[in-house]
């Protein structure tokens, strides 16, 4: 029935989706908490731990099936179409939710400041922060005691451009190893998949290295005002998904040393690869937005 064009394989009942919406749900509610307690004893920390393990397994229990359904040629032509309108719709979530983070940023400079500054007729500085001066990024708080600003910014030269370069490259070395799959060379295949994995290691060492840096030298902090709040919201939520990327490609690699892929038949490969491209591309617009402008 799998080889049918006519039918469509309808896979058996399964718990994933109710497991993986309770570990959702712990690990948002044990995120909260943990937020809202920050700094305290409470055990909230071990509800989000707990979630986010709880993800982890259903993921590798999940995909596990998918892959071993796709081994007994179960997976016809129709559920590999609707594997790539999945993936696409995530990629397009993925866009959305950035988007939200980008306009929140752009929203604040073009706009905020200017009104803190008295700009136009808003009301301004006057009643809400005198003596504002509207530049960015914002050195100074309203109140530099409980709250001090950034002693400095973090130049768009030295890691953030190493980085940029890091993964470009990287972009570069996935299609190349994609087409040595589709050339059936598994070796060379297998040789620019870890050489793409190594290069998103790297990226996030450095990025590791450059919050070490704001931290410790710079005082660019999340309680450093909007500026330090708006860097770190972005660049780390693209930090979370280059390692969310890094897993896939760790994944994909260690298929493709099982010998998973065949040059017809690498979805996996296709959707890692697409995913990776998007969080490049998302990469160069932070890279021109937060260190550049």
């Amino acid at each position: 029935m799998a080889n049918n064009p006519e039918h469509y394989y309808v896979p058996e009942k399964s718990r994933m989706p109710v497991l993986m919406a309770l570990a959702m749900a712990t690990t948002g509610a044990g995120a909260a908490l943990y937020l809202n307690t920050l700094g305290s004893e409470d055990p909230s920390a071990w509800l989000l731990i707990l979630g986010v393990l709880g993800i982890i397994f259903v993921m590798v229990s999940w995909f596990n099936v998918v892959i071993q359904e796709n081994h007994a040629e179960l997976a016809n032509a129709q559920v590999k179409q609707s594997f790539v309108m999945g993936m696409a719709w995530f990629i397009f979530s993925e866009v959305m939710f950035f988007f939200a983070f980008f306009f929140a940023l752009f929203y604040i400079r073009l706009f905020s400041v200017d009104w803190l500054g008295n700009e136009g007729s808003k009301p301004g500085h006057d009643l809400l922060w005198p003596g504002f001066v509207s530049e960015w990024p914002l050195m100074q708080n309203p109140d530099p005691e409980a709250f001090p600003g950034p002693a400095e910014t973090i130049p768009w030269y030295g890691i953030p451009t190493v980085n940029t370069l890091l993964l470009l490259s990287s972009s570069w070395t996935i299609h190349v190893a994609h087409q040595k799959l589709m050339e059936d060379k598994r070796k060379d295949f297998q040789n620019w998949m870890a050489l793409t994995l190594g290069l998103g290691v790297i990226f996030l060492i450095l990025q590791g290295y450059e919050y070490v840096h704001a931290y410790t030298d710079l005082g660019l902090t999340l309680k450093s005002g909007i500026y330090g709040t708006t860097f770190f919201l972005l660049t780390g939520f693209h930090g979370l998904h280059v390692t969310i990327g890094a897993i896939m490609l760790t994944i994909v690699l260690l298929r493709g040393y099982a010998g998973h892929f065949t040059p017809t038949d690498h979805f996996g490969l296709q959707a890692a690869s697409w995913y990776w491209h998007f969080v490049d591309v998302v990469w160069l617009f932070l890279y021109l937005v937060v260190y550049i402008l």
